[in-house]
């Protein structure tokens, strides 16, 4: 699954330690999601999207072709 989660976070000015403090998880956990490395549980994706205001589908997106 891509998504924009990089672009998303340096356009609001918050570091990846910041992001990973407000979802309670390590920053090594959003590098291997902005790096593609690991997808989130459908709860973190979620809680993503809250905290940037946006729809999930705005962050993540799914390519019918991805197994």
């Amino acid at each position: 699954m891509k998504n924009r989660l990089e672009e998303i976070r340096k356009a609001k000015g918050i570091t990846q330690e910041e992001l990973a403090n407000a979802l309670e998880v390590s920053r090594q956990t959003v590098g291997s999601l902005e790096n593609g490395r690991y997808n989130p549980s459908i709860i973190l994706a979620f809680k993503i999207a809250r905290f940037f205001d946006v729809a999930i589908e705005e962050v993540f997106i799914y390519e019918e072709d991805e197994k």
